[in-house]
């Protein structure tokens, strides 16, 4: 399955317009190559990543991130890190 959603600038411009408290799937990548997929509070995780949170994160600086609200996260984040091999993502056998 691809990402669901439309794809937005990874800047704080962007992340602000977020709801807050919106939970769900989000991923980061840069041009074809995904870097990372979580789940979360998706705007709050989004600004820690910006931030700095994640020293993975920050040695391949994404452009864009795309989300998709759900109350089925964990399955969704299990299937996409499986399909998209996300370069700071462990997949857990």
């Amino acid at each position: 399955m691809p990402f669901p959603g439309p794809a937005h600038c990874f800047s704080r411009t962007d992340i602000e317009t977020l709801t807050p408290g919106q939970h769900g799937c989000y991923g980061l990548f840069f041009r074809s190559v995904w870097i990372y997929i979580g789940k979360g509070d998706i705007r709050q995780r989004l600004l820690d990543h910006l931030n700095g949170d994640n020293e993975c994160i920050n040695r391949y600086r994404p452009s864009h991130w795309m989300a998709l609200v759900t109350d089925d996260a964990d399955r969704l984040e299990h299937e996409l890190i499986q399909e998209h091999l996300p370069l700071c993502n462990q997949i857990a056998n």
